[in-house]
């Protein structure tokens, strides 16, 4: 194997620096699974670790990219050979591991999953890490009880990967959704994606959360914390359920037990990075099937690698929408 592209991201001096440059193949990571990449994908989680606004790389230096799709080169795990079509999303990779965006990853064989029948490899990172995290959300709640029947989901951070997606599950399974934003012009960009009513975030008065206010909720995707999470606990409907999946905008959460124990309202913890086997591939089968996004096309865009170091800045800034593909391979 000779050198390949990778976008390393490095600590000079307690500043990080990143660059798409060649690293040698010596310099890739343990693991049983050899992948040739074909695409990734731009996450908020990327975007914090590239720019180095949220320091969350735990190891430098590291190649950014927290998923990937592509085809086996080498394995010594006896559940992958040469040639097989797979994807690798969370655990380590693109934070303490190196990522997706490089031409080769070398990735421990419990963090790759098989690409499902149904899914072509751009597809996987059209869904990718946000895809699989919103399926999760869905997946987590309705075994939790929710159903359509029970009453409305509220969905924030509508326009991002997660939420976008969440909104489009929801609806084609008969959900009225409503989508939470701060962005009153991409209201009719969250229409399409089956949003039943946009509500604006600065009609909510966070400023004065009641414990237990006007029910409205039998279900909840928060990709934001802090007050907006409070103020889905305070409005959830007997018996609600939110599922905690993001903290854009706080870690904190500030409310009281009172929705949990006078209205039995679940808050439902997310955890899409390290979440194992056999619960992590029955995910992914089903967002090649049932959970399947009916607008996904319409909510992607495909950048060239060359053009990835471009992107980040529209996540952090909060300018982003929808899912954004990095197409590795052949560049």
């Amino acid at each position: 194997m000779n050198p390949f592209k990778a976008f390393l991201i490095e600590d000079r001096d307690g500043r990080t620096h990143a660059a798409l440059l060649r690293i040698d193949p010596a310099q890739l990571d343990d693991g049983e699974v050899t992948i040739r990449v074909a695409y990734s994908s731009v996450n908020y989680k990327d975007a914090l670790a590239a720019t180095g606004a949220g320091r969350i790389i735990r190891r430098y230096p590291c190649v950014g990219g927290i998923d990937l799709s592509g085809t086996v080169t080498d394995s010594s795990d006896p559940r992958f050979r040469s040639g097989d079509e797979v994807i690798a999303t969370s655990f380590d990779i693109g934070v303490a591991h190196h990522g997706g965006y490089a031409e080769y990853a070398r990735i421990p064989a419990r963090w790759v999953v098989p690409l499902p029948a149904g899914l072509s490899l751009h597809d996987a990172m059209a869904l990718g890490t946000a895809g699989f995290t919103a399926a999760l959300g869905v997946v987590r709640m309705e075994e939790n009880g929710l159903r359509p029947t029970k009453g409305p989901v509220v969905v924030s951070g509508a326009t991002g990967g997660v939420g976008s997606l969440a909104i489009d599950m929801l609806a084609a399974r008969g959900y009225q959704v409503t989508a939470l934003t701060g962005k009153e012009s991409e209201r009719d960009y969250l229409l399409r994606l089956g949003a039943s009513e946009v509500m604006l975030r600065s009609q909510l008065d966070t400023t004065r959360i009641r414990p237990l206010d006007r029910t409205l909720w039998a279900g909840a995707v928060d990709n934001l914390g802090g007050d907006v999470l409070a103020w889905m606990a305070s409005t959830m409907r007997q018996g609600g359920t939110i599922a905690s999946i993001g903290l854009a905008a706080s870690h904190e959460l500030k409310t009281t037990v009172m929705p949990f124990i006078l209205r039995g309202a679940c808050l439902l913890g997310i955890d899409s990075g390290y979440i194992g086997e056999p619960y992590r591939s029955g995910v992914w089968q089903r967002l090649a099937s049932d959970l399947r996004p009916q607008h996904l096309q319409q909510m992607t865009r495909t950048i060239a690698f060359d053009d990835l170091p471009q992107v980040f800045d529209d996540f952090i800034r909060g300018h982003a929408r929808g899912r954004v593909v990095v197409a590795i391979a052949g560049s």
